[in-house]
């Protein structure tokens, strides 16, 4: 496994990294979920975070944006030199951390276009309206109707457009491909791609391992809360051993 960074660097003038995430241990109650996890990210990479169901991958996404459930217990987390660890998630928000979760949470009784304007209200403002139809035309053409009426691809598109309307620098994705024909996987992957040209950094968990392997710079795999492998997500496709142990694939 290649190491993260120097484990003795604990300020942000030290760490290199766009993202920094340096021995955390984080809980649910009694019961640590994410234990001494360490990896960098650097600016305008795709990071594959995976394993297997428990691993804590989700975990350590909600840990990244300062949800506040799992309690974050040691190590600490550094964006573009400044400190998320102390944050609360909204602080984390406007740092530029979107969190995009696995049920997507789509708002009920709004329509496409006021669930992206509803992430707008607040600053910091991301991406005009014109710019997110740009890139994902189908929302432009269902603009006017209820967001939770929408397919499963296209409500994924609305989740990831409604993080890009705000000022972000780092989208994290649990399980966006989760329940998608593999047709409507690839559009994703490909929306993703375009979304990694315009600089954002992205960290997506993903039980499709391969799906996310092939889009991803680098992957970082999770077991039991610990990481095991950090390194070349070809390196994961090429490694079949590897694939087997930690991700039954």
């Amino acid at each position: 496994m290649n190491a993260p960074f120097n484990k003795h660097a604990n300020n942000a003038a030290t760490h290199p990294a766009f993202l920094s995430v340096w021995e955390i241990e984080a809980y649910y109650g009694e019961s640590y979920i994410v234990q001494n996890v360490s990896f960098n990210i650097h600016e305008g990479e795709i990071l594959a975070l995976l394993g297997r169901n428990g691993a804590g991958k989700t975990s350590t996404l909600r840990t990244i944006a300062r949800m506040g459930d799992p309690q974050l217990k040691h190590g600490e987390i550094w964006l573009d030199h400044k400190p998320l660890h102390n944050m609360k998630s909204f602080q984390a928000a406007q740092a530029g951390i979107a969190l995009v979760p696995e049920d997507r949470s789509i708002i009920a009784g709004l329509t496409v276009e006021e669930n992206i304007k509803l992430a707008q209200i607040a600053p910091p403002i991301g991406w005009s309206l014109e710019r997110i139809y740009d890139l994902f035309p189908r929302l432009g053409e269902r603009r006017t109707q209820e967001g939770v009426t929408l397919s499963g691809g296209e409500q994924q598109m609305l989740a990831i457009a409604r993080a890009l309307a705000r000022d972000i620098k780092v989208l994290l994705l649990d399980e966006p491909y989760e329940g998608l024909a593999p047709v409507i996987v690839q559009e994703i992957a490909k929306t993703l791609g375009l979304i990694r040209d315009q600089g954002i950094t992205t960290v997506i968990v993903e039980q499709n391992a391969v799906a996310a392997l092939k889009l991803a710079d680098r992957a970082v795999i999770l077991d039991t809360g610990t990481v095991v492998y950090d390194g070349s997500a070809q390196e994961v496709l090429e490694d079949e051993q590897l694939r087997a142990q930690y991700l039954a694939i």
